[in-house]
């Protein structure tokens, strides 16, 4: 098979890296820029001629598009760039995967609900995002579902990997570099670890597992906590024992951005579909922290 992997730089796309090295099918690692070091083709993903012609010419199977426009904040400012990557990149894709007949795999987000259960959110509940990037990765759905192409959509929450930046990099520097510091209680979720979400999407691809299973699907890591947990939880692994962390509401941190107080997804469907182990969130995270100690 021949699967083109977009936004290969990012955290997700890096993890899917490592996989590949493994795999006899080829992958083709594509991002809008490269960086050092890494063997990347230039693909602008907002312009579908040159998505068309990629998966054209290298007869592409798959497309798993790890691209997004992640920065909840700015894309309150610039809903235009959010759209455009998050939906019309994705609308495309889906157009190009239609054409060619490939299997496309796209990432979304636990933002497409309001955040307002007290229950996990399963796939058949009605999104209902509350802020511009939300709304775009909704938008982004729309238009994969109703592009007639093959599809899996999968949402997560809570990303993070010894790649990029990332909530467990940020809290291992300040919790080294700070005496206290205050981390918000009220929302909670369940930390994802990249590679674990990689690791799904890959093993159903080269499993072959996805035919007559397309659709939308939860993933993140079992388990629930809040960014207060999380934090300590990260200090402890890394070692970061003397900053005092404490627990605050979120309206001690105004912001233009609504974020979910609840952001917990059911990943039943995904288990009883593929089968496949998820693993506890502070499980994962002491993989990634013993990674991080060992740069």
């Amino acid at each position: 098979m021949n699967i083109l992997v977009t936004g290969a730089n990012g955290q997700l796309g890096s993890e899917m890296r490592v996989l590949a090295a493994s795999s006899s099918n080829k992958y083709i690692f594509s991002d809008i820029a490269s960086i050092d070091g890494r063997e990347t083709t230039i693909l602008d993903i907002t312009n579908i001629d040159a998505v068309r012609h990629l998966c054209k010419d290298s007869s592409i199977d798959v497309i798993v598009n790890c691209a997004a426009y992640t920065n909840v904040d700015k894309a309150e400012d610039d809903y235009a760039t959010a759209y455009k990557i998050n939906a019309e990149a994705v609308s495309n894709l889906a157009k190009a995967a239609t054409e060619c007949g490939a299997l496309l795999v796209h990432v979304s987000t636990d933002y497409v609900f309001n955040g307002t259960s007290c229950i996990p959110y399963s796939e058949d509940l009605p999104v209902e995002p509350i802020g511009a990037y939300g709304k775009t990765k909704a938008e982004g759905e729309r238009f994969v579902i109703e592009s007639g192409c093959r599809y899996l959509i999968f949402r997560t929450a809570w990303l993070y990997s010894i790649y990029g930046n990332n909530f467990v990099k940020t809290m291992r520097r300040l919790t080294s570099e700070r005496d206290s510091l205050k981390v918000v209680f009220d929302q909670v979720g369940s930390p994802t670890y990249a590679a674990d979400l990689a690791f799904a999407i890959f093993n159903i691809i080269e499993e072959g597992k996805a035919v007559g299973k397309e659709g939308v699907y939860h993933f993140s890591n079992e388990g629930v906590c809040s960014w207060f947990d999380f934090s300590k939880a990260i200090a402890e692994l890394s070692g970061n024992l003397s900053c005092n962390i404490q627990p605050c509401h979120s309206d001690e941190f105004p912001s233009k951005v609504k974020r979910p107080h609840y952001s917990v997804l059911d990943k039943t469907k995904y288990k009883e579909t593929f089968g496949l182990f998820v693993p506890h969130w502070y499980d994962a995270l002491k993989r990634c922290v013993l990674l991080l100690n060992n740069q």
